[in-house]
């Protein structure tokens, strides 16, 4: 088995290349969450922290997406914002559950890391971002 292998890599090294680098971008990627102090929450997590809690949700898409629908009481600061240190009226809330909120959930890990790093205590990621919050047919607020 270790014949054909290395036959198949000297055959495709590009592809083995890309492989390679695709397993250890996996590798990293899964250690770096493990680690994190940032975790990702379901909706029904999201939901608790913000009825039980009084959780504060950060919508970090841009201005425009924002008002077409965001979760409600929901702050809009983009990643950029964040990264800068431009807080706002997020800075009275660090004591508070903060809830990061993306398009899709998929860039929403570094706006947490970053506000964690600032001094944010319970940083949280919403699974699958505003996308799945409204797939699951959960309520939206408008304007702002």
């Amino acid at each position: 088995m270790l014949q054909e292998i290395m036959q198949f890599v000297s055959r495709h090294p590009i592809l083995s290349l890309a492989w390679v680098a695709l397993l250890a971008a996996v590798i990293v990627m899964t250690i770096k969450s493990r680690f994190s102090k940032v975790k990702e929450i379901a909706r029904g997590e999201a939901i608790r922290l913000i009825n039980k809690e009084d959780a504060v949700v950060v919508d970090t898409r841009s201005r425009d997406d924002f008002r077409k629908g965001h979760i409600a009481n929901a702050i809009n600061l983009t990643a950029s914002e964040i990264k800068n240190g431009s807080l706002g009226e997020l800075e009275k809330h660090k004591s508070q559950p903060i809830i990061v909120a993306c398009a899709n959930g998929t860039t929403s890990r570094e706006p947490a890391e970053n506000l964690s790093k600032a001094g944010f205590a319970n940083v949280y990621t919403l699974k699958d971002g505003i996308a799945g919050w409204s797939g699951e047919n959960l309520p939206l607020a408008r304007g702002k």
